[in-house]
């Protein structure tokens, strides 16, 4: 299978998605891409607090006004009614990071009082060895890099904001999303037109300042399948565990799509009737808020492996 690889430049850059790009590359089901991501913030380099930040390229705005996503890239034999199975082969971070809260109004900002005043930033030096980051200010935290942005353009006419999660991926921001992991999504479009970015050192789950430990990746390597079979939501699978994902305007409502996710998925990967699975799955699998701060909220339930022992996929 063949190998590609694609690095920054103004024409491979996009800050929304649509159906109407040109895809900047062809492939293959079953080839790899390499990719090197700016950070979501289309930042050149690191910056000090308080001061402008110098951008990679001039942005076309409102077009470019999200993250800074790599693609789209075409994918032989993608077309609605099928799935894109990512492989997340590796990710490696780049040397700097940032995080900020407050100073915008947001649902959070504003329930916490934290909209007013000015944005509190902290600027961050990776170490990839160890795995390790460390603020201006002294703050040292383990790292657990990750890929926010994984996603295809909905099949609807104009340019859509890379901010929420869809049904065919997006701003999904799952820190399980490691090496390791396969994230399938449906197809809304014909060649997929897959675009990715918004690299992540680390994050909590809910992500609640709206940044997490933003960062550029110096390398994002992803392997693509399709596959044919029909899902109505993401799922993904990690090294340890089964993964169903819902998005939602509300929480609660994403937690049933990802809830139902996961029985279809026990049912398919088990064959367990629909109530079994629904008893097991008030044993063993765990709700989680993906994010509550892209206006759509995410919910995943996830199963992890070794609860169900003897059992295989």
């Amino acid at each position: 299978m063949a190998r590609y690889s694609l690095r920054p430049e103004r024409s491979t850059l996009h800050g929304s998605f649509s159906k109407e790009y040109a895809p900047i590359l062809t492939i293959q089901s079953g080839d790899t891409v390499q990719y090197e991501t700016l950070d979501a913030g289309w930042n050149a380099g690191p910056f000090q607090p308080g001061m402008p930040r110098e951008k990679f390229c001039e942005r076309e705005l409102p077009l470019d006004r999200g993250h800074a996503m790599i693609g789209p890239i075409f994918i032989e034999g993608a077309r609605p009614g099928k799935t894109l199975a990512i492989q997340i082969n590796d990710l490696q971070i780049g040397t700097w990071g940032w995080s900020s809260a407050g100073g915008f109004e947001s649902v959070i900002n504003k329930r916490l009082g934290l909209h007013e005043g000015p944005e509190f930033e902290l600027v961050w030096t990776l170490d990839r060895a160890t795995l390790t980051g460390t603020s201006h200010l002294g703050h040292k935290i383990p790292l657990n890099p990750f890929l926010g942005l994984l996603g295809m353009p909905p099949d609807e006419e104009g340019y859509h904001s890379t901010h929420p999660p869809r049904f065919c991926g997006g701003n999904i921001d799952c820190k399980d999303l490691v090496p390791g992991s396969t994230l399938y999504l449906p197809i809304p479009v014909e060649g997929g037109l897959f675009s990715c970015g918004d690299g992540h050192a680390a994050q909590g789950d809910g992500e609640v300042a709206s940044p997490a430990l933003e960062c550029p990746m110096e390398l994002v390597d992803l392997t693509f399948h399709v596959l044919d079979l029909k899902l109505a939501f993401p799922r993904a699978e990690t090294p340890t565990s089964w993964i169903a994902f819902g998005f939602h305007e509300d929480v609660h409502e994403a937690a049933m799509i990802a809830l139902e996710g996961m029985l279809d998925w026990m049912q398919e990967l088990y064959g367990f009737e629909r109530k079994e699975a629904l008893t097991l799955s008030s044993l063993l699998v765990d709700l989680r808020i993906t994010q509550l701060v892209n206006g759509v909220r995410g919910v995943h339930a996830i199963l992890e492996k070794s609860k169900l022992p003897g059992k295989e996929a």
